[in-house]
């Protein structure tokens, strides 16, 4: 059972929107998880930033919505963004090599900033 589990997210402008989490997203939390992304891609924004810098954990349906979610953005020239800095959700990215796939940024501030205005 989840611990300590809390998302929300927040409209950044027309085209954006960012998706948070805090605590552990794994077969429990996983449907409120993916109720914000697919609502944030059914409003028509074009960005999903996912902000799982609070995050302690992921398992295998979290990262089912992910890959969900980035096919559906990417089929109509959209973006999903992971802004994360925590070493266990980066090394689940790293073991299942969606790290090759998926866009993962450090920080929620990186991926509000055009990829072509990054620092090399």
């Amino acid at each position: 059972m989840a611990i300590d589990f809390s998302v929300w997210d927040e409209q950044v402008d027309d085209t954006t929107q960012v998706v948070a989490v805090r605590g552990e997203i794994d077969i429990f939390t996983a449907p409120e998880f993916k109720e914000r992304i697919s609502a944030a891609i059914d409003a028509g924004r074009d960005l999903v930033i996912v902000d799982l810098g609070a995050t302690t954990f992921i398992d295998s349906s979290s990262l089912g919505v992910l890959i969900s979610a980035h096919r559906r953005l990417t089929a109509r020239d959209g973006r999903l963004v992971i802004a994360c800095d925590v070493k266990a959700v980066l090394n689940t990215f790293k073991i299942t090599g969606l790290d090759g796939v998926l866009e993962i940024v450090a920080a929620r501030d990186d991926a509000l900033t055009p990829v072509d205005e990054r620092a090399a």
